[in-house]
């Protein structure tokens, strides 16, 4: 009977499999927001792709809630796992939130800084889907998940350095030639800005369940 019970219960390699699922979502929205901003580009059907891995970012999040009820012996604290699914999940919502902010202005022309940042986006969602996996065996992989987190550090500190950047350029540009123009750019660069600091939320969320077991 326990045997039948464990076969039955969820394993501990599925969370593992759900984290990748995860981070694959965030690489494809935050390339789908680049693709946005590209000179020419379809902004409403990136904007729906965007809109689309939001949602699959959201049914991968609720499966990992279930599994966390339903497992009997979880990698590691089960506040952990939700609190890192809630931080992956913040990161493409708030990638969702810049998308819906171009479609609602009908933004069609980017500044260079915004294209900066997007890019900035892009790296830290391959950074961290590249250290997600390695969360299934800390021990071989502390090192290299350290070195990850920092570099996901060091991409939201150039973010924040674009976005003073982008900022004074586009005050100097609009703020008193075209002041509509300065609102809904500063709002697409407070925007781009958000979606980096909740990459380093998960980054800080992975150094803190690394610290916890080592």
């Amino acid at each position: 009977m326990l045997k039948l019970f464990s076969a039955l219960m969820p394993k501990e390699e599925r969370f593992f499999d759900l984290f990748n699922r995860h981070g694959q979502t965030l690489v494809a929205g935050a390339e789908a927001l680049r693709a946005m901003m590209e000179p020419g580009a379809d902004v409403q059907e990136q904007s729906r792709k965007v809109a689309q891995h939001e949602h699959e970012a959201d049914l991968v999040a609720a499966e990992v809630m279930t599994a966390v009820h339903r497992t009997f012996i979880t990698p590691f604290d089960r506040i952990d796992i939700q609190e890192l699914t809630s931080s992956l999940d913040d990161a493409i919502d708030q990638m969702h939130k810049t998308s819906k902010a171009v479609t609602l202005y009908d933004v069609a022309k980017f500044e260079p800084a915004m294209l900066e940042m997007a890019d900035t986006v892009v790296q830290a969602a391959k950074l961290t889907l590249e250290a997600l996996p390695l969360l299934n065996k800390m021990g071989p992989n502390v090192g290299r998940l350290n070195a990850l987190t920092a570099e996901i550090v060091r991409v939201e500190e150039k973010s924040d350095e674009l976005f003073d950047q982008g900022m004074k350029a586009l005050f100097q540009t609009y703020g008193e030639a075209s002041p509509m123009k300065f609102i809904v750019g500063a709002e697409i660069y407070d925007h781009l800005e958000k979606v980096v600091d909740r990459f380093e939320d998960v980054a800080n969320r992975i150094s803190g369940i690394v610290i916890e077991h080592m």
